[in-house]
């Protein structure tokens, strides 16, 4: 099987790596993937090293790395960079934790309006709708006449 994959379509590598032809072609553009030279007459050919590679760049997405993180850790593929990878994991790790504070915020917030969605207070109108449509808000707190606010987020990237 190992022999197969030295010499493989575009298409027998996306299937190999679990990604569409589209993602290789795109990866190629962005520079993550090489483009094999194609010999006239002959479709390019791609081997195991290039399967591994897409699966590489899939494993870092996976991890919330952006493709150019991706780009500088391919640089760092040969294991000897470690204290350069950590560095770059552990602002990756700041940026999901930073991120999993923003979800709970939002998970408070949007329990709050549920819970006064739920209740049959006055005035009759909902307190979702009335807090989503305030945009100059900072939640969640409740409001005068049982009005919701709804929180801003900081968004990271």
């Amino acid at each position: 099987m190992a022999k197969q994959l030295e010499s493989v379509s575009i298409g027998a590598m996306a299937a190999a790596a679990g990604v569409n032809v589209e993602t290789i072609r795109f990866y190629q553009r962005k520079g993550l993937l090489a483009s094999p030279r194609r010999e006239r007459g002959e479709i390019r050919r791609y081997g195991s090293k290039d399967i591994a590679r897409v699966k590489f760049v899939k494993a870092a997405q996976r991890l919330g790395f952006s493709l150019g993180e991706i780009g500088a850790l391919l640089k760092l593929d040969d294991g000897a960079q470690c204290d350069e990878a950590r560095a770059m994991a552990e602002h990756r790790l700041e940026d999901v934790r930073h991120k999993v504070l923003d979800l709970r915020r939002m998970e408070s917030a949007l329990e709050a309006l549920v819970a006064g969605c739920r209740a049959k207070t006055k005035p009759p109108t909902c307190p979702l709708i009335t807090a989503l449509r305030r945009s100059d808000t900072a939640g969640p707190s409740r409001g005068k006449a049982g009005e919701w606010d709804v929180p801003t987020f900081r968004v990271t990237r």
